[in-house]
């Protein structure tokens, strides 16, 4: 079968694939006033790269923002781009794939094209896009831009990645005429490191989605209430890329919380979401997507709500050490291959998911230890 096995060799080999997610916007992935949230600060970026790259971790997966939801936090007015924060950790780092997530109305396709194939060179080969067809409509009005419906969007966005990929794979000089793009005399080198391209990504969860998803992604990036649902989406992907014969890999979402007790781990994540959370700026952002055709779920709205709280969706994994383990394993038999990770205070959180939660996971068969790895 034609796919993506080969492709995503430069995530390695590890059953249960990590990254880690929404470190370039204000607030990161918790929309709460609690403190040691992300600041959006290129000495923080960079530290926080260097140490998940240090733990093994695969991915860094950014957000793409251009201004913030309100409430008291704006949260995540502060936003680095990501294209650019992509090519700056990419030459500091040594192992960890690097994504740029991209706005489809936000950029034309031959300059990501460029854009996407210079970061692969710097990173010689640890490069990914991130493709999101453009959900926050005063976001698009930034740009120039009418939001179109939602399916419309992914009609867009299916021929804007068809011309970058033929920029990537296609020698010499070629006419593309598209119903939405034209570009007469397309040249672009050098081509990629990566071949034939570099690996692409996708944020597909409303029908729509997942069937771009199934056609050209790599890997499905995906966001669920439950495990259920998870577990529902990640079939229905693989069966529309089976037909196509192609392989998809899926991630999921998950907000990180280890205390000493599950005590403490749950007395923390009521302080930070409930006492703390900025739950006007949550509503902000749910209400745009929720009305945008399928990025949430309209039936798990209040659940979903306080999982944007948590951490922009995510299932949160409250616990021990062993406990957050444990979930882990559950979350992986979903059949999700890979989980991007945010917490309330990275660096501490981080710090403290390497050295009590990854040996865990590797004692359960999920991953090898990051010398194994290397030696």
């Amino acid at each position: 079968m034609a796919g993506s096995s080969n492709r995503l060799s430069i995530l390695g080999e590890n059953a249960l694939k990590l990254g880690v997610f929404g470190v370039n916007v204000s607030h990161g992935c918790a929309v709460t006033d609690a403190e040691g949230t992300i600041e959006v600060d290129w000495s923080e970026s960079l530290a926080l790269a260097r140490a998940a790259d240090r733990a093994g971790i695969e991915a860094m997966v950014p957000v793409a923002r251009w201004k913030g939801f309100g409430g008291a936090t704006n949260f995540n007015h502060r936003c680095f781009e990501t294209y650019t924060w992509a090519a700056g950790l990419a030459q500091a780092t040594e192992n960890i794939v690097l994504f740029a997530t991209s706005h489809v109305p936000t950029i034309n396709p031959v300059l990501a094209a460029k854009q996407c194939a210079t970061i692969d060179h710097i990173s010689n080969g640890r490069f990914g896009l991130n493709i999101v067809a453009g959900w926050n409509a005063s976001e698009i009005a930034m740009f120039g831009n009418e939001q179109l419906p939602h399916d419309d969007r992914y009609a867009v966005a299916e021929e804007w990645i068809e011309l970058i990929k033929e920029l990537w794979t296609r020698e010499g000089t070629f006419d593309f005429r598209g119903k939405y793009f034209q570009c007469p005399g397309a040249y672009a080198e050098p081509k990629p490191v990566q071949k034939p391209h570099p690996l692409v990504m996708s944020a597909g969860v409303s029908p729509a989605g997942r069937a771009f998803a199934a056609k050209h992604a790599d890997l499905n990036f995906l966001l669920a209430p439950n495990y259920e649902i998870v577990s529902d989406i990640c079939r229905d992907v693989r069966s529309q890329a089976n037909a196509l014969e192609r392989e998809v890999s899926i991630w999921g979402m998950a907000a990180i919380v280890v205390g000493d007790t599950e005590e403490d781990a749950k007395k923390y994540f009521d302080y930070y979401v409930d006492e703390k959370g900025d739950w006007e700026a949550a509503r902000n952002l749910i209400g745009g997507a929720a009305t945008d055709g399928g990025s949430f779920h309209e039936d798990h709205l209040d659940e979903q709500l306080r999982q944007i709280v948590a951490g922009y969706a995510a299932i949160p994994l409250v616990g021990t050490a062993e406990q957050v383990a444990e979930k882990l394993v559950e979350f992986h038999s979903t059949g999700v291959d890979g989980l991007t990770l945010s917490w309330v205070n990275y660096s501490e959180g981080l710090k403290r998911f390497a050295s009590e939660v990854i040996p865990l996971l590797e004692q359960a068969g999920l991953r090898k230890s990051v010398a194994d790895i290397s030696s």
